[in-house]
């Protein structure tokens, strides 16, 4: 078996434990991100076309939910995510319905290019939950960013979300890749936040490079700034998390304060009074706090006159 094609399970921060299915050839996008960890797409296409056999990839999903059942894992989805951009394979239709009868959830993880086109707007609302991609709402900056494919229409993509939006019955989901100097300042937050708040989505993601980028001088926002993005989403009533390292689901008291805090301030920001009460439920003084702070482990913020406490990012 290619174990590029079907991997796992592997832990997600949003999908629990997930098997992944590529199920296109590496690095054949729409895209070619200055942030992707994977470089520069070998191939940017914009038509739909046949990649892999649906029945091969079925067979190899099979395969991998036997032996995780085997040795007693949990599969919470399967996650068609692929080393380029999924909708562009013209059997992705056919694969959710192959999958579907296995009885686990299906999860797709698009860059949005291709949903104004009906046929991949039908085809996504066959999957459970889906995440779209929402980098900026400035065409300048999108082209800065993520490099689009020339005939590439940014009006049309917007439309495409909006569209979708109201179509899919499912989980859906958005992600904002947020880079330094480019798509964080406060008007650009805005205008992003204010255009995911009119489509109907569960949850608002904020992300961040961790891993090394397709172009070096890509570098994530200081922790003030990703702070204050997180409370500008907020404050367009957007259910919001950050995607910026520690995969896993240690969200709650599990006798290991440090890691603890580090895991909830991967995804939230704490305020001070918070940070308290964690404290009191594990039985702890605050000097466990001072401890991580004067190891650079966490920072501190502040937004609207009150206190948050970060974790630190591992700038490359």
């Amino acid at each position: 078996m290619d174990q590029t094609r079907v991997f796992g399970p592997v832990p997600s921060r949003r999908l629990g434990k997930s098997v992944g299915i590529n199920n296109i050839p590496n690095k054949i996008c729409t895209y070619s991100c200055v942030y992707c960890q994977l470089g520069r797409s070998l191939k940017m296409v914009l038509d739909r076309c046949i990649y892999y056999d649906p029945d091969m990839l079925l067979t190899e999903t099979k395969e991998k939910i036997i032996n995780a059942r085997l040795n007693n894992e949990p599969i919470d989805y399967l996650t068609i995510v692929s080393n380029g951009e999924p909708t562009l394979d013209a059997n992705l239709g056919q694969l959710i319905e192959r999958l579907s009868p296995l009885g686990i959830k299906i999860a797709v993880i698009t860059n949005s290019t291709l949903l104004n086109r009906p046929d991949v707007r039908q085809e996504l609302c066959k999957a459970d939950w889906i995440s779209v991609k929402i980098d900026t709402l400035d065409e300048k900056i999108w082209k800065k960013i993520d490099r689009p494919h020339l005939k590439i229409k940014f009006d049309a993509i917007l439309e495409g979300l909006c569209s979708f939006s109201k179509e899919f019955k499912g989980q859906l989901v958005t992600e904002t890749m947020l880079v330094k100097d480019l798509n964080d300042d406060v008007q650009s937050l805005e205008k992003t936040a204010e255009f995911i708040s009119k489509i109907n989505c569960v949850q608002a993601y904020l992300s961040i490079p961790t891993r090394p980028p397709a172009l070096k001088w890509v570098r994530p926002p200081e922790e003030q700034k990703i702070n204050r993005a997180y409370h500008v989403f907020e404050t367009h009533a957007l259910n919001t998390e950050y995607l910026i390292g520690y995969e896993g689901n240690q969200f709650a008291y599990t006798g290991k304060v440090e890691a603890d805090i580090l895991s909830i301030t991967s995804v939230h920001p704490m305020r001070e009074d918070a940070v308290y009460a964690y404290l009191k439920k594990a039985n702890k003084d605050f000097s466990i706090i001072e401890k991580m702070l004067t190891e650079n482990k966490l920072i501190i913020s502040t937004y609207n006159n009150e206190m948050f406490y970060l974790r630190t990012l591992r700038h490359s």
